[in-house]
């Protein structure tokens, strides 16, 4: 085992018990951290597939922004919680989890290691982006794909992030924190 497979692999148990120890929490307070944890170990992995863009957003939203609002739903109750719902499962939605989940798990053999040279993602494509980021006048061939290959993508990241500052700020200025 490779060190970036080994990096992945505590990721992902990371993730995945942190997802489960949200899920199944039985305290605001614990689900809160959790969920913090499980939004910062996925920024992790998203660096780990060299994704620095959507690990930002991760970070900021996943982890930040919403852990933050939860905080402030917290103070806002004064640490009451509502009665927590019944931990009962039913057997149709485990099973329907359990069959996404094996048939997503299925497909991660057929996945190329991260950075090899064969992935297609370094196939004659590159040639075509460094060429023609020069040919529009872009010096930086990652703000090239950024923005004009990867457009819609970063439009929706930047949504999404000033989306979550303007719910802070709507939340902020109704005095949920006073």
């Amino acid at each position: 085992m490779t060190p970036t497979e080994l990096l992945l692999s505590v990721l992902f148990g990371l993730v995945l018990v942190t997802a489960v120890v949200a899920a199944l929490a039985r305290t605001l307070t614990t689900a809160l951290v959790a969920f913090a944890a499980y939004s910062l170990g996925l920024a992790i992995v998203w660096i780990a597939f060299r994704a620095p863009d959507v690990a930002l957003t991760e970070a900021a939203v996943g982890a930040g922004v919403t852990t933050a609002l939860f905080l402030l739903l917290v103070r806002r109750l004064g640490g009451a919680a509502p009665s927590p719902p019944s931990h009962r499962r039913r057997p149709a939605s485990v099973a329907v989890a359990a069959l996404v989940s094996a048939g997503l798990l299925l497909t991660v053999p057929a996945l190329p290691v991260v950075g090899s040279p064969d992935a297609p993602a370094f196939g004659p494509v590159v040639e075509y982006y460094l060429s023609d980021a020069g040919e529009r006048g872009i010096d930086n061939v990652v703000t090239a794909v950024l923005v004009v290959y990867r457009g819609f993508d970063t439009f929706g990241e930047i949504a999404v992030v000033f989306t979550a500052a303007v719910a802070v700020i709507a939340v902020l200025r109704r005095g949920v924190v006073a």
